[in-house]
């Protein structure tokens, strides 16, 4: 298959991937197939729809499908992925760009990411101080950049404020060196905050983004940037949203849209108000001729900075014409992600992202009075995060809209317990009109009946609350949450009890001549989080500045000591994801998993000592 080739099926493909997660509907086989001139009868397509039990198809498994169609083959054995050629940047002569280009990438990506992290990280003190901040548009200055581990969670920081503490990043001496090992300190430490913020790290490990693997460090990137971007379209942060759900719509139905299909709403809103009859469907061929963005800057431009114009349409070219709207962008300056070639083009990913940051920095929407904003708890979160971070697809955003199919959750089953779930008795989608509530309805009934086979204690709670958005759901992914952790810790085939988890850290802690234990997860003197600095101290020796361990006097302090254990578990391979006040308030549940987590890490490096 040609470089060509390739890159017509990808433009097809990503106009069926309506989510921007990188893959299709089964459903939507059918009619991909047919954009690409391949006619396939119905009943092979109901066969290969069969295959993918998860309802997805990957780019990679779309052009396999496609090489079978092309050459008769039967659609009776499995398919598997195949190898693609994408747009390759190498800095020829250079040994470290040889290393660093191992996979190929898409060049127009490194640039947008490039611009993004000097704009968001340009007044960074410590940054700049190193040198590190303005990264360099040529060759693989940005993969370079990444190296040491310290933009990578400065900008994490940045998605999702206070997720790192940075007094725990290892920094150069000052000759300008920093050790392999610190340095893979620093990437463990961003891996895991990449986790706990809610980004999929699959077959990612700290030497990837040391040796600057191309094709991952984007990856990883653009989680990082799209979860900061996504972060504040919410009816909390812009209560104005409510204007744009239909007259029959709840606000449920808002929570429960996908960010792309807010942001779909959001400009079709605006190109209403300045009498643009455009609708857009898709941040792909709906916006390629530049004419929706030029009547969108023309909406959300603030008096101040104004005005903006419509002389852009005025330009035949629509190259020429995609750069002067972007001038007009960099007026209000919010000139971000995207160049000309990118919106003439369609790429989907870096148009999103250019929408979703001029909807951050110019919402233009008066508020809504009169309704209740729904608010995310911080339990809810935690819960999201874990759940997206193991992969939940599509993408959890509102737990109780979100999960009510079963899908998700039946997922998750899968994934925390291998070999569970018999796929021959889910539903998928897409779901009719009538008698789909019913299927959905049976999934959910499933997944209870998973958890009952777990041995999770299900009271009152059956497949219907789950429909429903009860509130009896979080229940339900907590004990998912429990076992996914103390799954870590198994002796003899047999998962820990919190007795023994207890009695292990108490014995580590006395073994290393600590002076501190707990007696429960309720203890309240693990609000201070003394026990769990000494733990980490214990697990790994000399890694706790106890200089940067305050006395926990004052609630300000107990936060203090509370981010910075969170943050060194995280740096000696823990995945946490307790906040700080799960830890200052003493959750017994949290705290929990914090403990287990730590438990488990000194499991494998006691195990490594033999």
């Amino acid at each position: 298959m040609s470089a060509e080739t390739v890159e017509e099926y990808k433009e097809v493909f990503e106009r069926f991937d309506t989510s921007s997660k990188g893959s299709i509907t089964t459903n939507s086989l059918g009619d991909a197939l047919a954009a690409c001139g391949a006619k396939v009868p119905g009943f092979k397509v109901r066969d290969i729809q069969e295959s993918y039990t998860e309802g997805v198809i990957t780019f990679d498994d779309f052009c396999k499908i496609l090489n079978q169609v092309r050459s008769k083959n039967t659609f009776k054995e499995t398919i598997k992925p195949i190898e693609l050629k994408k747009k390759v940047n190498v800095n020829k002569g250079s040994e470290k760009s040889s290393e660093w280009t191992t996979h190929s990438y898409a060049e127009e990506e490194k640039l947008a990411f490039v611009d993004w992290i000097n704009f968001r990280l340009a007044k960074d003190e410590l940054l700049l101080k190193l040198g590190s901040i303005p990264i360099s548009e040529e060759g693989e200055a940005l993969f370079a950049a990444l190296r040491d581990g310290i933009i990578m969670n400065k900008l994490v920081n940045d998605s999702v404020e206070d997720t790192v503490d940075e007094r725990a990043l290892n920094l150069p001496s000052e000759s300008g060196n920093l050790s392999i090992f610190k340095i893979q300190e620093n990437q463990t430490l961003a891996l895991n905050s990449c986790v706990a913020i809610g980004c999929n790290v699959v077959n990612i490990g700290a030497e990837d983004l040391i040796n600057g693997k191309a094709h991952l460090c984007l990856g990883l990137l653009w989680q990082v940037i799209r979860i900061g971007l996504m972060a504040k379209i919410t009816l909390k942060d812009c209560p104005g949203l409510r204007a744009l759900l239909d007259e029959f719509e709840t606000l449920e139905q808002l929570l429960a849209m996908s960010p792309e299909e807010i942001l779909c709403r959001w400009v079709n809103y605006q190109l209403n108000k300045v009498g643009c009859k455009r609708v857009v469907k898709n941040f792909t061929h709906d916006i390629k001729d530049s004419e929706v963005y030029a009547h969108l800057l023309v909406a959300v431009c603030p008096e101040d900075k104004g005005p903006i114009g419509l002389d852009p349409l005025n330009i035949q070219d629509l190259t020429k014409r995609a750069e002067m709207v972007l001038d007009n962008a960099e007026m209000i300056d919010a000139r971000s992600f995207v160049r000309a070639h990118d919106i003439v083009n369609g790429n989907q990913k870096l148009n999103l992202a250019f929408v979703a940051n001029l909807f951050n920095m110019y919402p233009a929407m008066d508020a809504v009075e009169g309704f209740e904003i729904i608010e995310e708890t911080r339990e809810e979160k935690t819960m999201r995060n874990w759940m997206n971070s193991c992969g939940a697809t599509p993408r959890v955003k509102y737990i109780y809209e979100d999960l009510k199919d079963g899908l998700a959750i039946i997922q998750l089953f899968d994934k925390i317990q291998k070999g569970c779930v018999n796929w021959k008795k889910v539903n998928t989608p897409p779901f009719k009109a009538l008698g789909g509530a019913m299927k959905q309805i049976e999934n959910c009934n499933y997944a209870i009946d998973l958890g009952h086979n777990l041995g999770f204690v299900l009271v009152g709670i059956d497949g219907k609350n789950l429909h429903d958005g009860d509130k009896l759901t979080l229940g339900l992914v907590w004990q998912m949450m429990r076992h996914y952790t103390l799954a870590m810790l198994t002796h003899d085939g047999k998962i820990m009890k919190d007795n023994e988890i207890i009695k292990w850290c108490n014995d580590k802690l006395a073994e290393k001549g600590k002076t501190s234990s707990f007696s429960s997860f309720k203890d309240s003197s693990l609000g201070n989080s003394r026990t769990i600095v000494d733990l980490i101290d214990a697990i790994s020796p000399g890694y706790i500045n106890y200089d940067l361990v305050t006395a926990a006097g004052t609630d300000d302090e107990k936060f203090l000591n509370a981010r910075y254990a969170i943050t060194m578990a995280r740096k000696i391979g823990a995945r946490i994801f307790a906040l700080p006040e799960d830890i200052t308030e003493v959750n017994p549940k949290m705290i929990m998993t914090v403990f287990a987590c730590l438990m488990s890490v000194g499991f494998a490096k006691d195990q490594q000592k033999k």
